[in-house]
């Protein structure tokens, strides 16, 4: 049976938090950066109701804003 101060213990307690806390910031950064390289594609089925279907990566999300259809309309040059 292995026997373990508390010194010892606190030491190997300390290192992996202190290994969390640093690779806890660099993992969220990794995957922000991989999400910002996803395609981002906004499709308008109905601009009359102001519904905008975003696409980025795997995800989809539904807006309802006759502004942003408005400005996207703008920009296509419509």
């Amino acid at each position: 049976m292995s026997q373990t101060s508390r010194r010892s213990f606190l030491a190997v307690a300390g290192a992996g938090a202190a290994a969390t806390a640093v690779a806890g910031p660099a993992a969220a950064a990794t995957a922000a950066s991989t999400r910002a390289a996803a395609p981002l594609v906004a499709h308008v089925p109905d601009a009359a109701t102001g519904t905008v279907v975003i696409y980025l990566g795997d995800e989809e999300v539904v807006v309802h804003d006759h502004d942003l259809v408005r400005r996207l309309n703008r920009a296509a040059g419509r």
